[in-house]
């Protein structure tokens, strides 16, 4: 888990969701999630940060792997970070716009891929707030959600994580996550 001065966190059983203001390019987790078009090519935002720190080599082998669909998660090495893996998670197609569902499937499928690969622990950003401009309070709604829903099934995965870059997003989420401590 990252090691952050501002991180909230639940459990859930054994498992642990939490949320820190930082970059998703520092992260020590197995995965780190790349907030993705459908055509896997990495642009600005979480997608440029990644390719500058990580390399180039994640963005070819990303591509070699499009188009996608929207909704659907592709996985790459992560070259030059700590991570292991980049789970890129469409959330987008080439008109850049993003849904409810967009959003939701790309989560659940990024969480399929970190099981299929035996991973204990994936860390995204919030998945379509940049250029697909969804509101922050409802991204993080449904991630959380989703992240909660199946880390109460029967999961390998022992920690989600979601690092916001600024604070508008840590307040969002934060706020979101408090929600799930009085269940």
């Amino acid at each position: 888990m990252a090691n952050f001065e501002n991180i909230e966190q639940i459990k859930i059983n054994d498992k642990t969701i939490y949320c820190y203001q930082g970059d998703i390019t520092d992260s020590d987790a197995e995965a780190i999630v790349n907030a993705a078009n459908n055509e896997l090519w990495m642009g600005a935002g979480v997608a440029g940060a990644i390719k500058r720190k990580g390399g180039l080599s994640i963005e070819d082998e990303a591509i070699k792997q499009g188009p996608i669909d929207i909704g659907a998660a592709a996985v790459t090495t992560a070259g030059n970070l700590k991570a292991k893996h980049v789970i890129h998670a469409a959330v987008m197609g080439q008109d850049l716009a993003t849904s409810k569902e967009y959003i939701k499937s790309a989560v659940l499928n990024s969480f399929r891929k970190a099981e299929e690969l035996k991973l204990k622990s994936i860390e995204f950003p919030a998945l379509g707030t940049g250029v697909g401009g969804f509101p922050l309070d409802d991204c993080a709604e449904i991630m959380i959600g989703e992240a909660y829903a199946f880390l109460k099934q029967s999961s390998l995965l022992q920690e989600v994580g979601f690092a916001l870059f600024d604070d508008m997003g840590y307040t969002a989420f934060t706020k979101c996550l408090s929600k799930y401590r009085k269940t």
